[in-house]
């Protein structure tokens, strides 16, 4: 028997196989946006597995599908609310993403006004029921076609038994009913009808992908946005926090390996073909939020609320911006050289892949530059000749393409710093953890940009977050809105949980007085006050003289599955050959194949080091070691 891990991303799908003499298979593919399962069963057929006993997996399914990137229509949902609140996902925030844009306009509402029903029914901000639902009142919404239904009643977080009522009621008749109080129990009541309104149409989509899925192994889990595993009743019950399923588990594999080399303060950097994504790990604890925006957009450095949907669910802190591999260069109207926010994907890719792409991207300019021979490990040949050719139409190809590279080194870097230095921390006393098929490629030019001194290059970088699902574990969330007792409402939760190994608790809680909160890990026996004013000191660099009000308790129960382990490589002989690479000028350069360097190697730029997944590319100034499991350390030198 064997165990599978499977990240299907919007490049490439890539998938490792542990074996039950412990030996790993691998096999990275370009992935069939328009039907995920086909990639998928390629590589289960190309790396020959039989029996599969555990099958993790990521998947990007719920992004895409709130995209519109999988060919296919949303579900037709229903909200069901209080009389009054027919238009509050309509309505919703203030806020302005782009302030001084006269003609912007608020995302389209997810459900029609014409599928919004009102119903009569009150509880009070206390919990106490004034008016229990008429039932009569949901006939119109009986007589309509819909897939799904979203219920979201004011104050069910204080008292859910009005929205419980209904949605028994309601079960009768649909497949798929979601109430507030199953997914985000919390104040807010935009923000938390948001939420179920996207669990809601996320339900059915969901549901028919993972059915797939169950015939391919004995227990097959899913990646969620918090980083852990959860199993596919739970992911088709609440499939809204499997947003960032991707993202997610390449930070957990940062922490995982990042403590076997003895570092504590990490940022995690994974640059893909499509997107890349900056999250950070704070004294061996990866930072997480208690909100999100779907479709949101990142500017500059500044995640701005009011351009997605908002989401309030628990998600690792991550800042993606758009530049990936397939990202591709462009000149706008003033001529100014501009790279993404449009990438190239899969179909067709970039044209050096020889699939038909037309359009210079990143990884043409770093096979012009030379920089990338061949990928995986020979099987897939660039074609680097027309990548030149449409490259020289925006100007000089090797000017044009050291100036793209140089531009989505500062846009990865805009990404760094939201979660470093806006989270008050100064990403020079951290390491740079970089993965992904292209993080390797461009790890220096972005630690040169925000002062990182020393990065870590994991082993097979490009198939990074398939095998971080191999070190996950499994995790699931309980909150409490509002508790009197902080440290009863925790031992509450936690006794809901059964089979776990250990509990994470958190806060979100904020000065008394204040219209926000800061979600904040609190240690079993530790007071949440002094907890939470570190947070705020770290974050804003002063507290206030106020009492501290919590808003909500949280509590993972967390089970370990698997423990990973990599026998150190061994290797008779160093295999290197010389290759001319352009960096800033055309040099001659050792290029190293990865799996012949034994632990202890040592070496110093300019070079490169060449493997299955990725290619590290180590700039003059620098040097590197291999270290543990295979990791390659690089210093400044």
């Amino acid at each position: 028997m064997s165990i599978v891990a499977v990240d299907v991303g919007g490049t490439f799908t890539d998938i490792i196989v542990l074996r039950d003499n412990g030996t790993l298979s691998f096999y990275k593919g370009l992935s069939t946006p328009k039907a995920p399962e086909i990639g998928v069963q390629e590589g289960l057929r190309a790396v020959k597995v039989g029996h599969v006993s555990k099958l993790f997996h990521a998947t990007t399914i719920a992004t895409n599908a709130l995209l519109g990137q999988l060919n296919l229509e949303l579900p037709r949902t229903a909200l069901v609310t209080t009389k009054g609140f027919r238009d509050i996902i309509e309505i919703a925030r203030q806020n302005r993403p782009e302030l001084y844009n006269l003609y912007f306009e608020k995302p389209k509402p997810l459900i029609p006004r014409e599928l919004r029903f009102e119903i009569e029914e009150r509880v009070t901000s206390e919990g106490k029921v004034l008016k229990e639902p008429n039932l009569k009142d949901l006939d119109p919404l009986l007589e309509q076609k819909v897939e799904a239904v979203a219920i979201s009643f004011l104050h069910s977080y204080k008292n859910p038994e009005n929205e419980y009522r209904v949605k028994e009621y309601l079960s009768r008749f649909f497949k798929y009913v979601v109430a507030s109080y199953e997914v985000s129990p919390e104040q807010r009541e935009y923000e938390r009808t948001s939420t179920t309104v996207i669990n809601a149409i996320l339900m059915p989509i969901v549901s028919k992908y993972v059915e797939g899925l169950r015939s391919l192994a004995d227990e097959v889990y899913i990646m969620s946005s918090s980083g852990g595993l959860i199993t596919l009743d739970e992911t088709v019950k609440r499939p809204v926090q499997i947003i960032e399923s991707g993202p997610a588990a390449g930070v957990i594999g940062a922490k995982v390996f990042a403590e076997r080399l003895g570092y504590k303060n990490v940022i995690s950097f994974d640059m893909g073909g499509t997107t890349a994504k900056a999250g950070t790990i704070v004294n061996g604890e990866i930072e997480i939020t208690a909100e999100y925006e779907v479709g949101g957009r990142t500017h500059h450095g500044r995640i701005i609320k009011g351009s997605g949907y908002p989401v309030r669910f628990p998600f690792i802190d991550l800042a993606e911006v758009s530049a990936g591999g397939g990202t591709i260069i462009w000149r706008d109207e003033g001529g100014a050289l501009r790279v993404g926010p449009i990438s190239a994907g899969a179909d067709p890719g970039p044209i050096c892949y020889g699939r038909g792409g037309k359009f210079p991207t990143l990884t043409d300019a770093m096979a012009v530059e030379g920089r990338i021979g061949d990928l995986l490990s020979g099987e897939m040949r660039l074609d680097i000749r027309p990548a030149e050719e449409a490259i020289s139409k925006l100007g000089d190809p090797l000017d044009v393409a050291e100036d793209a590279i140089k531009l989505a080194s500062i846009e990865m870097a805009r990404a760094i710093r939201l979660v470093t230095v806006e989270r008050g921390l100064d990403p020079e006393n951290f390491v740079l953890f970089a993965f992904g098929g292209a993080g390797p490629q461009f790890a220096i030019d972005v630690a040169e940009e925000v002062g990182v001194k020393e990065i870590i290059v994991p082993p097979y970088p490009g198939l990074f977050s398939a095998l971080s699902l191999l070190a996950a574990d499994l995790k699931f969330e309980a909150r409490l809105p509002f508790p009197g007792d902080v440290d009863r409402a925790f031992e509450e939760l936690e006794r809901r949980f059964h089979d776990v190994d250990y509990f994470i608790r958190y806060i979100d809680a904020r000065y008394k007085g204040q219209g926000w909160e800061l979600t904040v890990r609190v240690e079993k026996g530790q007071d949440y006050r002094k907890a939470f004013e570190e947070k705020y000191m770290a974050t804003y660099g002063y507290t206030l003289p106020y009492p501290v009000e919590v808003v909500l308790a949280r509590v993972f129960g967390v089970k370990k599955l698997i423990a990973l382990s990599f026998p150190e490589r061994s290797s008779d002989k160093v295999k290197v050959y010389k290759k001319k690479v352009f960096l800033g000028d055309w040099v001659d350069v050792d290029v190293y194949k990865r799996e012949s360097l034994n632990k202890g190697f040592r070496g110093k730029g300019p070079t490169i080091i060449e493997e299955y997944s990725s290619t590290i590319i180590v700039k003059d100034g620098w040097e590197f070691e291999v270290g543990e499991n295979g990791s390659i350390v690089i210093r400044r030198s």
